[in-house]
Formats: structure tokens, C-alpha cells, sequence
């Protein structure tokens, strides 16, 4: 099956090999752009390398790749995912990884020891008042800088003659123009993604859990119900 997965340009990392295990191919869409906020970035850098943070939480590639080869300092570093850490992994930034794909999963991954400690937090110029406030619930203190912005392209998704169309993000799915046409089956990377896609009118049919990895588990799990019938 061919799948259009929304990605920034440039992010694809490792898709199309991962789509090809699972016995699929891909192909990149995206309806979202960066805008990098070069001070932003200078600045967390500056407090980063002057020891200002104990740790730092990287929710995506888009920070990990913009921050992890300026970062010379070296505090606690935690990557919400297999591709976040490989990007930060090239940049030679050791770092741990959330076991699951969830920012919300970070203040129980750091149990006691967030207390007192300073997080940074870089990341995209979008909301994400659930994650500031666990970690001022739990006794840390969070340091966000928003240092890229996400922008809709505005241009329809070149679908072509793909047969499954890959919500990464709510905000990619929000974003998006695309053709609404019959047969073309929708997924969605997680929950989140799954609850913004209801709740504007395009529910999924595939649901994974945060990552393309599971997502492409689930969709042949999916496809082989199917057979099954």
C-alpha cells in the first residue's frame, strides 16, 4: 500500500525504509513548514552551555536537530522517541528515551528527581499547558523557548495515487488541505492526533501508538481483519 505520510520537509528521517519493512512504501506530504527563531535558538543554547538547565526535554527532531550540535554542556537529555534520539545521537548528544510517545509521560519518567530541577524545553511555538504545569506540579521548574514556529503551507496535499493518507500531529491535521475522496484510507500516528481528527470530522481507521512504527503494526493488523472476513 501506498501511504502519504504529513511530514516538515526534510523530516522524513528513516520513513521510507520503516514503511518498506512493514511491506508498504510512502511517500512525504506536508502541510506544515518551519520557521526557525535563530535568537530563540542562540539564547536556549547560551543557557544551556552555561550549565542553566539540569535537563533537557526534546518532544521532536525539528529542536533535536536545531539544538543537539550546538549543545556542549552535557545535563540530563530526554528524547520522546527512537528517531528523536538518533537525530541527537548523530549531533553526539548521549540521552534517554520516553518509553512511550507522549510528552505527557515525561514527569513519571523523571519520578522525584524532577523536583527542584530546571527543564528546557525547546520547542515549537504551539501550546502545551499540560507538560508546564505537571512539571510545576511535580516541584521542577520549566524553561520553554519557543524557538521554531510551524506554518501552514496553504497548498493542497499532492495525494496522487496514494491509498492511505498519515496524520503525524493534530497540527498537521489541521493544517492540511487535501482531496476527500472515497476509499482513501486515513490513519492516525496516536490518540491525540485521532481525537483532533473526530473532532473535525475525519476519524480514523487505524490508530497507532505515537509512533510510524506502530501505526504501520496496527494498519496490518487492520489490513489482515480485512483478509480475514
Amino acid at each position: 500500500m501506498k501511504i502519504a505520510v504529513t511530514r516538515v520537509p526534510g523530516k522524513e528521517g528513516k520513513d521510507r525504509e520503516l514503511c518498506n519493512r512493514y511491506g508498504h512504501e510512502c511517500t512525504a506530504v506536508s502541510p506544515l513548514r518551519v520557521e526557525v527563531y535563530r535568537d530563540r535558538v542562540e539564547a536556549f543554547l547560551g543557557a544551556a552551555n552555561r550549565g542553566e538547565y539540569d535537563g533537557i526535554f526534546f518532544a521532536s527532531a525539528v529542536p533535536a536537530q536545531l539544538i543537539g550540535p550546538g549543545l556542549a554542556s552535557r545535563p540530563r537529555v530526554i528524547a520522546i522517541g527512537p528517531q528523536t534520539a538518533r537525530v541527537l545521537g548523530e549531533a553526539g548528544v548521549p540521552c534517554e528515551v520516553l518509553p512511550s510517545f507522549y510528552s505527557r509521560d515525561l514527569v513519571p519518567f523523571l519520578g522525584d528527581w524532577v523536583r527542584g530541577k530546571r527543564i528546557g524545553i525547546p520547542r515549537a511555538d504551539v501550546e502545551n499547558e499540560p507538560l508546564i504545569r505537571a512539571i510545576r506540579d511535580a516541584g521542577g521548574i520549566p524553561c520553554e523557548v519557543r524557538c521554531y514556529a510551524l506554518i501552514p503551507t496553504g497548498i493542497p496535499l499532492p495525494l496522487g495515487d496514494a491509498a492511505a493518507l498519515l496524520f503525524t500531529s493534530a497540527s498537521s491535521y489541521r493544517s492540511a488541505r487535501w482531496e476527500r475522496r472515497g476509499g482513501l484510507l486515513l490513519l492516525a500516528i496516536g490518540e491525540i492526533t485521532a481525537a483532533a481528527m473526530r473532532d473535525g470530522g475525519d476519524p480514523p481507521l487505524v490508530v497507532g501508538d505515537g509512533s510510524l512504527e506502530g501505526t504501520l503494526r496496527a494498519l496490518n493488523a487492520y489490513l489482515a481483519r480485512l483478509e480475514g472476513r
